[in-house]
């Protein structure tokens, strides 16, 4: 299953009432599941040798989707860049470099800014506009869940 799919399967999660959806393709199983606060949620493939019934649908967590809008509150004024999918952030390319972005940095729409590793496959996050980074909201090797504000440039 590529990276395009899951994307669209945690945007349908987002979407929805669901608190878990779990999707069979051949023999890879994605599971997604939304978790409280302070948890962390993992989507990893899993290879199946038999078939399986379908898992039991857990009632929705009513008040999760209310807390986002509130989160955005306390942010510096600009242009917020989210996280696209859910992984581990990385600030630079390996152990040791320097970060793709820094506060004060002017970037380019474009410019990577970091990385998000999700399911060993290594994604950048581009600006998607061009000003300074005003705030970096994730530090080095923190989890990121879908949607998170990660970067703010002005």
């Amino acid at each position: 299953m590529d990276l395009r799919k899951i994307k669209k399967l945690i945007d349908l999660l987002e979407e929805s009432n669901l608190a878990e959806l779990e999707i069979k393709e051949g023999e890879e199983v994605v599971r997604l599941s939304r978790v409280p606060k302070g948890g962390v949620a993992v989507a990893a493939p899993q290879m199946m040798a038999a078939p399986m019934a379908p898992a039991p649908v857990a009632a929705p967590a009513a008040a999760a989707p209310a807390a986002a809008p509130a989160a955005d509150a306390g942010l510096p004024p600009g242009h917020v860049v989210k996280a696209p999918m859910v992984g581990t952030f990385y600030a630079a390319s390996t152990p040791g470099a320097p970060a793709f972005a820094t506060v004060g940095k002017q970037v380019k729409a474009g410019e990577t800014l970091g990385i998000i590793e999700a399911m060993k496959m290594f994604n950048q996050i581009e600006a998607d506009v061009s000003g300074t980074v005003v705030a970096i909201l994730v530090e080095n090797g923190q989890p990121v869940e879908f949607d998170e504000p990660m970067f703010v440039i002005a």
